[in-house]
């Protein structure tokens, strides 16, 4: 069956009751109209409150009735047309109330407070009797019709049953007995399975009702996991960055130890080839010290005095060219070559650093696990390094010094 017919009319007075809606509002309050409506000579409508709030805001000085002097009469501009509005001593009390708008808004008011399948059961035609109100329901096509179809339209030969019976038997239950298959116009075993003891509907709502807590249900356990897995992702990024800052640390307390190995050497070598220096600049002030010595003995005029030094001198130069000076650094002595180290392995271990597939669902990261896997971390970091640092640490420095 078509309800067309029937639900057009409730849709034109629903769009009518919201255009009347529309007229019945207050300009100034934007709600509908409160008793009593004010006209003003415009032919405006106004609350009278509204009207008495906007007349005060335009004339400050103006008294109400009964509160003694006071300028007599006012005027303000109507808000909708800004028509002005003259007023006499009794102000907004001296307009006229519209009674017709009053009653109008009393009327719809009621209207609207009527329930919408009241309206629905008052106005729904039948579609092939158009003067005819659906009033029983056909159990066989399990639709509400009229009882001309049923009478010489097409259900006729079904078996029928009162609309209210109908309707309070799937909403409620089965009060009056419909549901043992009485229907009019057939037999029992012709009753369908509409007329079940338990309403349909309400067990199809209650399905719902049970199916939507089951979601619910569902929906906060999946916001609790991912409330747990910002957590747990939280505690694993602090943990991971804690690790890195360790090798970082095991990185620069290495590279510090590396450094002051380079150091001790550099000093080493730089304070012994000084103090040859020392030794060989002060040899050479002596033999200079000593060559202007003899210059001057050569110019020595006086022959007793000349011969009465030159054996002294003769002696010192001897001695000076007898010192040894073949102390100075072996070649090579200056390279610090033996100081380089290869991080190649260490750094391609360090790219392969990955999360452990054991450790993937683990959500402490202070585990067994996890304190093994810091350990061989350092370990493997550490050991290359120390290996490859026992050459340059055992090497005996060259120690010239015995060769003075």
């Amino acid at each position: 069956m078509n309800f067309a017919v029937g639900l057009k009319p409730l849709l034109a007075e629903a769009r009518s009751m919201e255009s009347l809606e529309k007229q019945l509002i207050c300009p100034i309050c934007l709600e509908m109209f409160t008793k009593p409506v004010v006209i003003l000579p415009c032919q405006h409508n106004l609350c009278r409150k509204c009207a008495n709030d906007v007349f005060q805001a335009s004339n400050p000085l103006w008294q109400s009735r009964g509160s003694g002097a006071g300028p007599s009469g006012g005027r303000f501009r109507c808000p909708s047309c800004r028509h002005e509005v003259v007023l006499d001593r009794h102000g907004v009390y001296g307009l006229q109330r519209n009674l017709l708008v009053e009653n109008i808004i009393d009327i719809y008011k009621q209207e609207s407070a009527r329930p919408l399948h009241a309206k629905a059961e008052q106005q729904l035609m039948c579609e092939e009797h158009e003067d005819e109100r659906i009033n029983i329901y056909c159990l066989r096509c399990e639709a509400p019709t009229c009882s001309l179809c049923k009478v010489f339209g097409a259900h006729k030969d079904c078996e029928v049953a009162p609309l209210p019976a109908v309707y309070q038997r799937q909403k409620v239950g089965d009060p009056q007995g419909w549901g043992n298959g009485h229907g009019v116009g057939g037999s029992p075993s012709a009753t369908p399975t509409l007329l079940r003891p338990q309403s349909e509907l309400s067990d199809g709502i209650a399905m719902l009702v049970a199916g939507n807590d089951r979601i619910q249900a569902i929906i906060t356990q999946m916001e609790e996991i991912c409330r747990t897995i910002e957590e747990n992702g939280r505690r694993q990024k602090q943990h991971v960055g804690l690790r890195f800052d360790s090798l970082c640390s095991i990185l620069e307390e290495r590279k510090k130890e590396l450094l002051q190995s380079i150091a001790r050497e550099q000093e080493a070598k730089v304070q012994r080839v000084r103090g040859l220096i020392r030794q060989y600049g002060d040899h050479l002030e002596a033999s200079s010290k000593l060559v202007e010595t003899a210059i001057q003995a050569m110019e020595e005029p006086q022959m007793a005095v000349y011969l009465q030094h030159s054996k002294e001198l003769l002696k010192k130069i001897t001695d000076m060219s007898k010192v040894s000076m073949s102390s100075r650094p072996e070649p090579g002595y200056e390279s610090m070559d033996h100081f380089s180290i290869n991080v190649d392995h260490v750094a391609e271990m360090l790219r392969t650093i990955d999360f452990q597939p054991e450790a993937l669902g683990e959500d402490d990261g202070d585990g067994p696990t996890d304190s093994s896997e810091g350990v061989g971390d350092e370990e493997s970091l550490e050991a290359p390094e120390a290996a490859e640092d026992v050459g340059p640490r055992q090497k005996p420095l060259s120690s010239p010094h015995g060769q003075h």
